[in-house]
């Protein structure tokens, strides 16, 4: 890294002094395990459903290698860049939602996919981190320009949103969508009365979609009471966990996996139980946090409130998803089509997971020079010894 001394002022050099080293670190190991365990995961379900052994693996190599680019090419972005993008992204996401209602592929009842050769695109899976970097900027912007009705704005925003994700429907996405306006909210200063509101009325939209979506109240209902339903996915994961122990059966030795439809994808944690153990378990957990607890420590630090709001935002969507999809297969929660992030397989979740955290790694990038507009100003000439 010779050339990368502090000597050196390139911007790659910049960059890499200012980068949150650590992050990119558990980045790496997270993909590292995307591709250990899409090896163990994905050929048994491949030859189930009559593919090549090696589809998915292939496929992910690919999503992976595309998720790496975009975390260091979007980490590069200065704020004009972040704010720039979050509304270019926004904009090109919630268009391809909307679309979804009117072209999109319907599984299992839902339009949230849009066909592309060799692979689909779920396009609201690009909304979470563009919306979150849109709103931080309309609720933190409102105090320089008291002309613009920031919170307003967001507000409407976000109702969009929930119509598009409810006419699909994504409940589950809408939940981390809420949560991720709600941590916003909250640090942008929201008082904890109008914040119990918030969660209050997340209860009372749980309770209606509980009411009103079968699928929904078919999983509360399994989860609840474990005689009623189809738990063939969860009793199988649950098997995976016990038949892996501790230390976990060894790479390539698990046998209960074969038999998990979503291996590859929702419960791929399961294979990492089963053929790596609970320690092994244990320590992907310890990255996930690692990024999650690191990341708002900085905050702590921050002064400019927009990267404080908008990254508190993207972390908060990012370790939510990573819960969800852990607690599921653990029945710690109900089951939820959930990516872990980096390891399932997947081309939109890795990709806007990959989105997420390079512009987590933008916004708490070290700028000692960096103005508020995105660009570097020059230090100031130190004074020749003995000038007065």
């Amino acid at each position: 890294m010779s050339n990368l001394s502090r000597i050196n002022t390139s911007h790659l050099a910049r960059w890499w002094r200012s980068i949150d080293r650590v992050t990119l670190i558990c980045v790496g190991i997270l993909i590292g395990f995307g591709y250990i365990l899409m090896l163990a995961a994905s050929p048994a379900v491949a030859v189930r459903i009559g593919a090549s052994r090696d589809m998915f693996i292939f496929k992910q190599v690919v999503f992976l290698v595309l998720a790496a680019v975009i975390v260091c090419a979007t980490s590069l972005l200065s704020l004009r860049g972040v704010r720039l993008m979050g509304w270019i992204g926004f904009a090109l996401a919630l268009g391809a939602t909307f679309m979804t209602l009117v072209h999109g592929i319907e599984i299992k009842g839902a339009r949230r996919w849009i066909a592309l050769p060799m692979m689909s695109v779920q396009p609201s899976e690009f909304l979470k981190p563009f919306f979150a970097v849109v709103t931080a900027w309309l609720l933190t912007e409102r105090r320089t320009r008291p002309y613009l009705p920031g919170l307003l704005v967001a507000l409407g925003l976000f109702a969009l949103v929930l119509l598009l994700l409810k006419s699909q429907p994504d409940i589950g996405m809408l939940s981390v969508i809420t949560t991720v306006f709600l941590a916003q909210l909250f640090v942008d200063g929201l008082s904890l009365f109008l914040v119990g509101a918030g969660v209050a009325s997340m209860v009372a939209a749980f309770i209606g979609a509980y009411m009103v979506f079968p699928h929904v109240r078919s999983r509360v209902e399994r989860f609840l009471h474990p005689a009623v339903g189809d738990h063939y996915q969860i009793d199988t994961a649950l098997r995976a966990f016990g038949n892996g122990g501790l230390l976990g059966r060894g790479p390539g030795e698990g046998r209960v996996k074969d038999l998990l439809p979503d291996a590859h994808a929702d419960f791929v944690f399961a294979v990492a139980g089963e053929e790596f153990g609970m320690l092994v378990c244990l320590f992907i957990i310890g990255v996930f946090a690692t990024i999650v607890i690191r990341t708002l420590l900085k905050l702590l630090r921050e002064n400019d409130p927009f990267i404080a709001v908008a990254t508190a935002g993207l972390v908060t969507g990012f370790g939510l998803q990573a819960f969800v999809n852990m607690g599921s297969t653990l029945h710690l929660i109900p089951t939820k089509g959930m990516t872990l992030p980096f390891i399932s397989y997947g081309g939109s979740s890795a990709m806007s997971v990959a989105l997420t955290i390079g512009l987590v790694l933008a916004l708490t990038r070290n700028r000692p020079n960096e103005t508020r507009f995105g660009q570097f100003t020059p230090a100031p000439t130190p004074a020749p010894r003995g000038s007065s």
